[in-house]
């Protein structure tokens, strides 16, 4: 018999030895070895045990004396061809190793402990079931009703049903487990193990007809089902302002897809949303769904995983790593607030659920349908441009007026006498609402009680020993907490430097609502944050009561922006609008845009009419006031000029090559070689800019200095071929010990 070989990707490789290896498959394991199963195998000098991925098997090697593989760990493929076909795509284009991406791809219940035990097995419950006709078994149920009731009980509940759990039977009944053992004895009955799926607990949302279509929306739908039907890879942008009924249109265009036998993912920028989405969809889907999120444990991960992959589920919701969700013959895929930051990932690998969604979508021939009413400004492009379907819903459902917006100038309330962060107009619209019996939403992205504290007479503050921040004050407990690193310390009652009095600066969400508190004594306010959030109060708790129990006010930060529904919110109000504005980032003013447009939108999506207040210290803005207007044609006409000038996406790609590590001197060194490759080996090639070296924003975190180098050009592979060479040679290099090298593509900072 021929010899056979896999070529194997092995785990815990770094990216600069990342390859397939070749191995030789044993004639014990000939049946066993498989692509897309996992297998042991002697990796390195020493030939310590590792894991790997068979990718393929031949019966050829180029290599005259290979290891053989060890054992084999799947009973069955875990990976498709078109998943090991999509992980190593995204070793080219995310400059990741092939199992980082196989990691990213799988749930966290497959993988095993270095002991060799799987991280979360299947569970099962114990089962009995009828082994003689139910006939014969009502029969012995009457005979034994005096002298053997529980026997009698059991036989009567299995002539009806079947089978049944054997807990639930003991419960129905009161019979003992003996009971059951001796029924089996006499060769009633028979045991079995049946597997039972670990489902999240979400609120499930009444039966209902999918809602009915203004002629907006039924326009779009229309649209988009052609598309649909057109059996061709395609991508469509949806715009709507807030609160035109673009989840009406998900549905319709999800039915249309699982009539047709195929499957759709649906995927959302926050965890908080999920809820709000399952309850809508379980209304029309019933059961048919599957939901795959960060906060679910490893067991319902795994179960939700389980459920699509065998065709139990057909419609996925989730938030980014949804996007890898098993669903055979895909149809659709959905992403919601496709504009929105979450969708990126800032680990290895770095990838946007954006372009992993087309990549499926292009393989499977389905649709990819970005639905947002900020769009991202390179899709909106890509839609002018006609690479994109476009379809608007311009106008509110039902014809409800957008909310009225009022523009608040910080400076002036300052000269007024009014240092607060609740400018006086904000303040009198709330006591409205207050009366009328509405509810508020006020918004600030800034957790904690004070941005700073620092020291009126030398200038000192408290900063993070760790990181290159200043530590955050938080009132509930009285400490400084650094958001980077975690490092904390209490804050002392003068300043350590001269004992001069000390001063709170920048509020944060803590602050606002203390001074809520202050001016509204007897009202309940409701604050949502990184604080108050956990496992054990999570989002969807939080959201529930602010809806029941009409709570006024809720103070929250970015979570509270997007994709909420709330019949009783008529205010909403942006505090300190120009946080996001002056990042020195290419996306900043899209950012704030968004924000901004998302969260007014939240205000009169009911029967009552809106209103927003937008307090800014720079109220003459362009940003500010499209933002105020909801006119996002405008921004967008204002926005792709200034990318045009600046040659940022889309008209280039961006790349970042960054390093981090202990020694600053040695990083920069690092940051200056690569600068150095870059230029001498682009030189002359058109449309090329070169950046850097540059800090982060933030340049030091956990003690470990960053600094990158930007390169926007061309799509091109030989860029990022020699991108991958310089990650290879930096983080070979002895001249660079203790550095890290990565890259990434269109980063987000």
């Amino acid at each position: 018999m021929a010899e056979r070989y896999a070529k194997i990707a092995v785990s815990d490789v770094t990216y600069w030895v990342d390859k397939p290896y070749d191995y030789r498959i044993p004639d014990t394991l000939l049946e066993s070895v498989r692509p897309g199963v996992r297998v042991s195998v002697p990796f390195s000098r020493g030939n310590r045990r590792a894991e790997g991925i068979v990718l393929a098997v031949s019966e050829t090697c180029d290599y005259p004396k290979v290891k053989a593989v060890d054992t084999v760990l799947d009973d069955e493929p875990v990976l498709t061809q078109g998943q090991i076909d999509l992980a190593l795509w995204m070793r080219e284009r995310f400059f990741c190793t092939v199992y980082e991406a196989f990691r990213a791809i799988l749930p966290a219940g497959l993988w095993f402990f270095d002991d060799g035990r799987r991280r979360v097995g299947d569970k099962t419950s114990e089962w009995a079931r009828l082994i003689i006709p139910a006939e014969m078994a009502a029969q012995e149920a009457a005979a034994r009703s005096s002298r053997a009731p529980h026997q009698s009980s059991i036989l009567d509940q299995l002539s009806t049903l079947g089978e049944a759990p054997v807990f639930d039977l003991r419960a129905l009944t009161g019979a003992p487990r003996a009971t059951l053992k001796t029924l089996h004895a006499a060769g009633f009955i028979e045991f079995f193990s049946k597997e039972i799926f670990r489902r999240p607990e979400y609120r499930h949302g009444e039966a209902l007809e999918p809602p009915v279509l203004n002629e907006a929306q039924e326009a779009a739908v229309t649209g988009i089902k052609a598309r649909l039907e057109a059996q061709k890879a395609q991508v469509a942008l949806l715009f709507g302002v807030t609160g035109s009924g673009k989840t009406s249109i998900y549905i319709h265009l999800i039915k249309k897809t699982l009539d047709a036998g195929k499957t759709a993912i649906l995927m959302v920028p926050e965890i908080a949303l999920t809820p709000q989405m399952m309850e809508t969809f379980s209304g029309q889907f019933g059961d048919d769904i599957a939901i795959l999120h960060s906060s679910l444990s490893v067991g319902e991960k795994y179960d939700e995983w389980k459920r699509i992959k065998k065709g139990t589920a057909r419609l996925v919701i989730g938030t980014r790593s949804a996007v890898f969700a098993p669903c055979e013959n895909l149809g659709m895929i959905i992403i919601d607030e496709e504009q929105e930051e979450t969708y990126k990932s800032e680990n290895s690998p770095r990838y946007h659920a954006r372009d992993i969604a087309k990549y499926r979508c292009a393989k499977d021939t389905a649709l990819l349908l970005l639905g947002s009413a900020t769009p991202d400004t390179e899709s909106r492009y890509a839609a002018e441009t006609g690479k994109y379907a476009y379809f608007q819903l311009p106008e509110r459902y039902n014809d409800l007026p957008l909310p009225e917006t009022i523009i608040v100038d910080m400076k002036r309330e300052l000269r007024r006498g009014n240092a607060s962060s609740i400018s006086l107009a904000l303040r009198d619209e709330i006591q409205k609402n207050l009366d009328a019996g509405e509810q508020s939403i006020l918004f600030l992205n800034r957790r904690g009680a004070a941005k700073l504290i620092c020291c009126v007479d030398c200038g000192y503050n408290y900063t993070c020993p760790n990181c290159s921040v200043s530590l955050t004050y938080h009132s509930a407990g009285g400490r400084l907490l650094c958001h980077y690193c975690g490092f904390r310390q209490k804050p002392a009652a003068a300043c350590p430097s001269c004992e001069g009095a000390l001063r709170y600066i920048g509020d944060g969400t803590q602050k606002i609502e203390q001074q809520l508190l202050e001016l509204f004594p007897s009202i309940e306010i409701l604050r949502m944050d990184a604080d108050t959030v956990s496992k054990s109060v999570t989002h969807e708790m939080l959201f529930d009561r602010f809806r029941k129990q009409k709570i006024p006010i809720m103070i929250g930060t970015q979570m509270v922006t997007k994709g909420l529904n709330f019949e009783d919110v008529t205010l909403v109000g942006v505090l300190n609008a120009d946080q996001s504005l002056y990042m020195g980032d290419y996306r900043a003013a899209e950012r704030t845009f968004s924000l901004i447009t998302q969260v007014v939108g939240r205000s009169g999506r009911a029967k009552r009419p809106g209103r927003a207040i937008i307090q800014t210290f720079t109220p003459e803005n362009q940003v500010i006031k499209f933002a105020a207007n909801q006119d996002y044609e405008e921004f967008y006409k204002r926005e792709i000029e200034l990318r045009r000038l600046q040659k940022c996406p889309p008209f280039t790609q961006m790349f970042s090559v960054s390093a981090t590590g202990g020694d600053e001197h040695r990083v920069l060194k690092c940051c200056e070689y690569i600068k150095n490759v870059l230029e001498t080996q682009l030189f002359g090639k058109p449309n090329v800019k070169i950046l850097g070296p540059a800090p982060f924003v933030i340049v030091k975190v956990s003690n470990k200095y960053r600094y990158k180098v930007s390169l926007a050009c061309s799509p091109d592979k030989e860029i990022r071929s020699l991108i991958s060479k310089i990650l290879i040679f930096c983080n070979e290099s002895r001249d660079f010990r203790g550095v890290s090298v990565y890259a990434d593509t269109n980063p987000n900072d």
